[in-house]
């Protein structure tokens, strides 16, 4: 049995996955749902909305349930909206995207300098990639990122007070056509900004 080899042998490791999304991926948009654990096991809130992301450093995350907020990284900024608030906050975009989730969406791709990768192996029909950043004051101690055929299916973010982000994606569309206003924002008038 010579030629009878194991497919296993020839699947690709959840970090070549990872390194091949982020190489060929220059823009996508799709559809979250996120829901938080807690460290002891409950469940938080449970939200869902659509992102968009360019790199290097523009993105679009929007919250539509149960609340609205939206997120914008024009490259430059980052805006925070809260309607219900009626406050935006801005802060300088920088060097601050390097060693957080967003970076593996809309950073430079420059995976190896700012995380240590290691494969995840497959679990729920998945194969997983895990970065840990390698920043000491990162906000979050590591991110697994799951893939189905090739497209980011999931992420899961493990935070420093024990708490895990589980994001799941749908309708990912990978290189599409974005519209050339989506990644910038003016606040609305009447609203408080507050930042830079």
């Amino acid at each position: 049995m010579a030629f009878g080899l194991s497919t296993a042998v020839w699947a690709e490791s959840g970090v070549a996955l990872l390194k091949r999304f982020v190489q060929q991926t220059a823009r996508a948009e799709g559809q979250f749902v996120q829901a938080v654990y807690r460290q002891n096991g409950g469940r938080g809130e449970q939200s869902e909305g659509h992102f968009a992301f360019e790199r290097p450093g523009k993105f679009r995350w929007e919250y539509a349930k149960p609340y609205r907020q939206l997120l914008v990284g024009d490259g430059k900024k980052l805006w925070s909206y809260d309607p219900e608030l009626q406050q935006v906050t801005v802060k300088t975009l920088g060097d601050a995207l390097g060693a957080t989730p967003a970076a593996i969406l809309a950073g430079n791709g420059d995976l190896d300098k700012n995380f240590t990768l290691e494969d995840g192996g497959r679990m729920n029909e998945l194969d997983w990639a895990v970065a840990t950043p390698r920043a000491a004051d990162s906000s979050f101690e590591r991110m697994k990122m799951g893939f189905a055929d090739g497209r980011l299916a999931a992420m899961e973010i493990q935070d420093n007070f024990g708490q895990t982000t589980v994001l799941r994606f749908t309708e990912f569309k990978t290189n599409p056509t974005l519209a050339a206003d989506l990644f910038s924002f003016t606040p609305p008038a009447g609203v408080d900004v507050v930042g830079e």
